[in-house]
Protein backbone atom coordinates (compact mmCIF):
# COMPACT_ATOMS: atom_id res chain seq x y z
CA UNK A 1 0.00 0.00 0.00
CA UNK A 2 2.82 2.39 0.90
CA UNK A 3 4.56 1.88 -2.46
CA UNK A 4 1.37 2.66 -4.34
CA UNK A 5 0.91 5.89 -2.37
CA UNK A 6 4.48 6.96 -3.18
CA UNK A 7 3.93 6.07 -6.84
CA UNK A 8 0.64 8.04 -6.91
CA UNK A 9 2.31 11.06 -5.27
CA UNK A 10 5.10 11.03 -7.87
CA UNK A 11 2.61 10.65 -10.72
CA UNK A 12 0.57 13.56 -9.37
CA UNK A 13 3.70 15.72 -8.99
CA UNK A 14 4.85 14.92 -12.55
CA UNK A 15 1.37 15.67 -13.90
CA UNK A 16 1.26 19.05 -12.14
CA UNK A 17 4.76 19.93 -13.39
CA UNK A 18 3.79 18.98 -16.95
CA UNK A 19 0.70 21.20 -16.76
CA UNK A 20 2.73 24.09 -15.34
CA UNK A 21 5.45 23.94 -18.01
CA UNK A 22 2.92 23.40 -20.80
CA UNK A 23 1.11 26.57 -19.71
CA UNK A 24 4.43 28.44 -19.45
CA UNK A 25 5.46 27.42 -22.99
CA UNK A 26 2.03 28.39 -24.35
CA UNK A 27 2.32 31.80 -22.68
CA UNK A 28 5.75 32.33 -24.28
CA UNK A 29 4.44 31.25 -27.69
CA UNK A 30 1.23 33.33 -27.48
CA UNK A 31 1.37 36.02 -24.78
CA UNK A 32 -1.87 37.49 -26.18
CA UNK A 33 -4.28 34.74 -25.23
CA UNK A 34 -6.27 37.36 -23.36
CA UNK A 35 -6.32 40.37 -25.68
CA UNK A 36 -6.14 43.86 -24.22
CA UNK A 37 -8.91 45.88 -25.90
CA UNK A 38 -9.44 49.53 -25.26
CA UNK A 39 -11.95 51.83 -26.84
CA UNK A 40 -14.46 54.44 -25.94
CA UNK A 41 -17.98 54.86 -27.23
CA UNK A 42 -16.91 57.49 -29.76
CA UNK A 43 -13.18 56.75 -30.03
CA UNK A 44 -11.18 54.27 -32.08
CA UNK A 45 -10.96 50.59 -31.18
CA UNK A 46 -7.49 49.56 -30.00
CA UNK A 47 -5.77 46.29 -29.29
CA UNK A 48 -2.38 45.98 -27.64
CA UNK A 49 -0.32 42.90 -28.53
CA UNK A 50 2.84 41.65 -26.87
CA UNK A 51 5.63 40.15 -28.96
CA UNK A 52 6.26 36.45 -28.31
CA UNK A 53 9.70 35.01 -27.57
CA UNK A 54 10.32 34.48 -31.31
CA UNK A 55 9.64 38.19 -31.96
CA UNK A 56 6.24 37.63 -33.62
CA UNK A 57 2.83 39.03 -32.80
CA UNK A 58 0.39 36.15 -32.34
CA UNK A 59 -3.20 36.50 -31.16
CA UNK A 60 -6.49 34.62 -31.05
CA UNK A 61 -9.32 35.71 -33.30
CA UNK A 62 -12.20 34.51 -35.44
CA UNK A 63 -12.83 33.88 -39.12
CA UNK A 64 -16.51 33.58 -40.00
CA UNK A 65 -17.19 32.90 -36.32
CA UNK A 66 -14.66 30.04 -35.99
CA UNK A 67 -11.76 30.48 -33.55
CA UNK A 68 -8.28 30.75 -35.10
CA UNK A 69 -4.79 31.89 -34.13
CA UNK A 70 -3.46 34.83 -36.14
CA UNK A 71 0.19 35.57 -36.88
CA UNK A 72 0.45 39.21 -37.98
CA UNK A 73 2.33 39.39 -41.29
CA UNK A 74 2.74 42.79 -42.91
CA UNK A 75 4.63 41.08 -45.75
CA UNK A 76 1.55 39.09 -46.78
CA UNK A 77 -0.74 40.78 -49.28
CA UNK A 78 -3.83 38.86 -48.16
CA UNK A 79 -4.92 36.89 -45.16
CA UNK A 80 -3.51 33.41 -45.78
CA UNK A 81 -5.16 30.19 -44.59
CA UNK A 82 -4.11 26.58 -44.99
CA UNK A 83 -6.10 24.30 -47.28
CA UNK A 84 -7.19 22.17 -44.31
CA UNK A 85 -8.50 25.20 -42.42
CA UNK A 86 -10.21 26.51 -45.57
CA UNK A 87 -11.96 23.17 -45.91
CA UNK A 88 -13.14 23.25 -42.26
CA UNK A 89 -14.39 26.82 -42.74
CA UNK A 90 -16.11 25.82 -46.02
CA UNK A 91 -14.30 28.56 -47.95
CA UNK A 92 -14.91 28.57 -51.69
CA UNK A 93 -11.87 28.39 -53.91
CA UNK A 94 -11.95 31.25 -56.36
CA UNK A 95 -9.51 32.09 -59.12
CA UNK A 96 -6.23 30.22 -59.11
CA UNK A 97 -3.19 32.38 -58.44
CA UNK A 98 0.54 32.23 -57.84
CA UNK A 99 1.95 33.52 -54.55
CA UNK A 100 5.57 34.37 -53.88
CA UNK A 101 6.52 32.96 -50.48
CA UNK A 102 9.74 32.46 -48.56
CA UNK A 103 9.75 28.95 -50.08
CA UNK A 104 9.32 30.21 -53.64
CA UNK A 105 6.35 30.33 -56.01
CA UNK A 106 3.24 28.50 -54.84
CA UNK A 107 -0.06 27.78 -56.58
CA UNK A 108 -2.90 29.22 -54.47
CA UNK A 109 -6.59 30.10 -54.70
CA UNK A 110 -8.25 33.40 -53.93
CA UNK A 111 -11.25 33.53 -51.61
CA UNK A 112 -13.24 36.01 -49.49
CA UNK A 113 -13.80 35.88 -45.74
CA UNK A 114 -17.21 37.11 -44.65
CA UNK A 115 -15.98 38.30 -41.27
CA UNK A 116 -12.55 38.56 -39.61
CA UNK A 117 -12.33 39.52 -35.95
CA UNK A 118 -9.28 40.35 -33.86
CA UNK A 119 -10.46 41.39 -30.41
CA UNK A 120 -12.89 44.27 -30.84
CA UNK A 121 -11.71 44.98 -34.40
CA UNK A 122 -14.00 43.48 -37.03
CA UNK A 123 -13.69 43.64 -40.83
CA UNK A 124 -16.22 42.31 -43.34
CA UNK A 125 -15.54 40.84 -46.79
CA UNK A 126 -11.77 40.42 -46.46
CA UNK A 127 -9.62 39.11 -49.33
CA UNK A 128 -7.78 35.89 -48.52
CA UNK A 129 -5.58 33.26 -50.11
CA UNK A 130 -5.85 29.51 -49.64
CA UNK A 131 -2.32 28.11 -49.37
CA UNK A 132 -2.29 24.33 -49.98
CA UNK A 133 1.29 23.88 -48.74
CA UNK A 134 0.77 25.78 -45.52
CA UNK A 135 1.21 23.56 -42.47
CA UNK A 136 -0.93 23.93 -39.36
CA UNK A 137 -3.91 26.11 -38.67
CA UNK A 138 -2.14 29.37 -37.83
CA UNK A 139 -3.53 32.12 -40.08
CA UNK A 140 -1.27 34.79 -41.56
CA UNK A 141 -3.10 38.06 -40.92
CA UNK A 142 -1.97 40.00 -43.98
CA UNK A 143 -2.45 43.48 -45.35
CA UNK A 144 -5.96 42.87 -46.72
CA UNK A 145 -6.98 43.14 -43.04
CA UNK A 146 -4.15 45.23 -41.56
CA UNK A 147 -4.25 48.06 -44.14
CA UNK A 148 -7.38 49.40 -42.45
CA UNK A 149 -5.55 49.85 -39.14
CA UNK A 150 -2.93 52.14 -37.69
CA UNK A 151 0.00 50.11 -36.32
CA UNK A 152 2.26 51.59 -33.65
CA UNK A 153 5.17 49.52 -32.34
CA UNK A 154 6.82 50.48 -29.06
CA UNK A 155 9.37 48.16 -27.52
CA UNK A 156 7.77 44.74 -27.15
CA UNK A 157 4.22 45.93 -27.86
CA UNK A 158 2.22 46.61 -31.00
CA UNK A 159 -0.88 48.77 -30.84
CA UNK A 160 -3.49 48.23 -33.56
CA UNK A 161 -5.99 51.05 -33.86
CA UNK A 162 -9.12 51.09 -36.01
CA UNK A 163 -10.56 54.48 -36.84
CA UNK A 164 -14.21 55.35 -37.01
Amino acid sequence: MGRWMIFAAWALLLGLLAMFFSNLLEQQSNPNRDLVNSSTESGPKEITLLRNRAGHYVAPGFINGAPVIFLLDTGATNVAVSASLAERLALKRGAQSISLTANGRVRTWLTRLDRVQLGSIIRQDVRATIMPGMVGDEVLLGMSFLKHLELVQKGKTLILRQGE
